[in-house]
């Protein structure tokens, strides 16, 4: 405890120094100047506070390495700072009249970045093939990819591909692979639906569809994961686990700004691997970062006061707020003896004081509680208030244990939150959790943390009884998030890596797979809503809070815009200007 009030009081005083060492003479004068007053140079500096899985695309699907891959590749079309839907390596889309074929519209003269794969080390151009190469893999159970969750049962000849490369010989595999993915031409890609899905649009833009060739992973192989080859602005040039990551800007990017400048201005890229949130602020006020996501919970009022406003101390800063599109929650593996009963579920809701934990731990660094369910209030067009949730009522959980079997707690076996290092943050929550589930349930809480990786890996395997999680929209439709309550989507062995909690409800599946079929936005919605208030009265999960995203920028970083409600985060317009803070 001693220990821990020292640094924090190192932090404050750290902070009212208002320190920035960087932006001298030196760096001012290696930037070079570009059309429309902006500067070409520097190296952008940040962080990641969780252990990055993967650069391949194809099983992508983990906030941290998502930060990495988005600088590295690109998708056909991708989300804006509104999260509107907007065209990157495909110029335009055409969709039939039937609903059922997409057909992409390729940017010509992309090129891949220059790699080892390639002859000479030079980049080729990026054609239809390339996509269709992509897409397939993320269905090759050979290759880990992880797209049956989302094209399975929705693409023609998805799921046969898929069972087939799983198969060990057992099926013959597809020679066309995926014969609802085709390159027209080599600048036509198209995709054919078994049957409309109003939100399909949005699927391109997932993390898994980035582009990349077919030579970099036949050239890297088990090592691809760590040597990604995209098109995008920036060149991974060094990737050392849990020490750092670099990338380099790539001269032939084929974007440019509204003046005409070729993308991106920054020289480079650089990641650490801070796991303390307070040492990541620390190095931040120090000038050894660029950008500082997500401001440690006990020094939060520090930086922003009770009114919302910037504290003096860090005035100098950008800080940029967004309230994401994204729920933290605690699973509850419905298929374990702990919680296969729902009234234990539905217990273990009403005894959580969300407000509370907003208020003490999170010191206000929330967008509110999760009362109404799993779909946060951020999302466009949604009636999140209409979901009868649950608010803090212990008398209601004390009588749905002893309903249970377990009056105040007795013989309910102890229970472990499993949840992963590297949020300060998360501990605190969890602490609390494990607090209030002693107190008013009688029930005995330990709390384990694992690395990332391993935490994921359990908890997918069925093997984390209870676990700490957090969804932030892979696109902003309901679907997004309501597909992790989808009892299909839970494999007959294996990882089940969407529905994690192994939820099944065949009333929510029938109405969830109706509303995915309805191509009417409005009427789509309404089934949304009747099916998540089917899983929220299960309570497969804890629902916790709906975040609010943080983020402070050093002053001279401009055309930053704060990322959007999904956590994306283009550089390629990022520039610096020491002149002008």
């Amino acid at each position: 405890m001693l220990a821990r009030m020292f640094l924090v009081a190192a932090l404050c005083s750290v902070a009212s120094l208002l320190l920035v060492s960087c932006g001298g003479d030196d760096e001012a004068a290696a930037l070079k100047p570009a059309k429309g007053g902006r500067f070409y140079g520097g190296t952008f500096r940040m962080n990641e506070v969780q252990e990055i899985r993967t650069l391949d695309p194809a099983r992508l699907n983990d906030a941290p390495s998502h930060h990495v891959v988005h600088q590295i590749g690109e998708l056909l079309f991708d989300f804006d700072s509104t999260l509107k839907l907007v065209p990157e390596l495909a110029e335009s889309c055409d969709i039939s009249a039937d609903g059922l074929t997409y057909t992409y519209h390729l940017r010509k003269g992309v090129l891949f970045q220059d790699s080892p794969c390639f002859p000479n080390g030079q980049g080729r151009e990026m054609k239809a093939s390339d996509v269709k190469y992509c897409f397939d893999r993320m269905l090759d159970s050979r290759e880990g990819g992880l797209g049956s969750s989302y094209f399975g049962d929705k693409v023609v000849g998805a799921q046969a591909y898929f069972d087939a490369t799983g198969s060990n010989g057992a099926k013959p595999i597809p020679p066309e692979g995926v014969s609802g993915f085709k390159a027209v031409d080599d600048y036509t890609f198209s995709i054919t639906l078994k049957s409309p899905f109003g939100a399909f649009k949005n699927y391109v833009a997932l993390g898994m569809c980035y582009i990349y060739p077919k030579e970099a992973v036949q050239h890297f192989g088990k090592d691809f994961y760590r040597n990604l080859v995209g098109t995008g602005p920036f060149i991974l040039t060094r990737f050392q686990k849990d020490q750092g990551i670099t990338l380099k800007r790539n001269p032939k990017y084929w974007g440019k700004d509204e003046f005409g400048n070729q993308l991106p201005y920054l020289d480079a890229i650089t990641w650490n691997f801070i796991k303390d949130e307070r040492q990541q602020i620390t190095e931040f006020t120090s000038g050894h970062l660029d950008e500082a996501y997500r401001i440690p919970t006990e020094f939060f009022r520090n930086v922003i006061d009770e009114n919302g406003k910037v504290t003096p101390a860090y005035a100098q800063y950008h800080i940029f707020t967004v309230p994401a599109l994204s729920t933290q929650f605690y699973g509850m593996l419905v298929t374990s003896d702990l919680f296969k009963d729902r009234r234990v579920r539905q217990a273990f809701n009403y005894a959580i004081d969300r407000e509370k934990i907003i208020k003490y731990v999170l010191q206000g660094q929330a967008a509110g509680p999760a009362v109404h369910g799993l779909v946060p209030p951020s999302m466009p067009g949604y009636d999140v208030a209409s979901i009868k949730g649950y608010s803090y009522d212990p008398a209601k959980a004390q009588a749905l244990m002893a309903e249970a079997g377990y009056p105040g707690g007795k013989g309910f076996p102890p229970v472990t939150i499993q949840l992963n290092s590297g949020g300060g943050r998360n501990l605190l929550v969890a602490q609390a959790i494990q607090s209030m589930l002693t107190s008013e349930l009688g029930v005995k809480v330990d709390v384990k943390i694992l690395e990332w990786p391993q935490h994921q890996e359990l908890l997918e395997n069925g093997k984390a009884p209870l676990y700490r999680l957090g969804w932030i929209a892979d696109y902003p439709d309901p679907e997004n998030f309501l597909n992790l309550f989808y009892g299909k989507t839970i494999p007959p062995t294996g990882p089940s890596q969407i529905n994690s909690m192994r939820y099944a409800n065949p009333e929510f599946d029938a109405l969830f797979e109706k509303a995915l079929a309805t191509t009417n936005d409005s009427i789509r919605y309404r089934l949304y809503r009747d099916a998540e208030q089917i899983a929220v009265n299960d309570a497969p999960m804890m629902f916790i809070y709906n975040d609010m995203d943080y983020r402070l920028v050093q002053p001279y970083v401009k055309g930053y815009g704060g990322g959007n409600a999904m956590d994306r985060r283009d550089l390629r317009e990022v520039w610096f200007d020491y002149g002008n803070k």
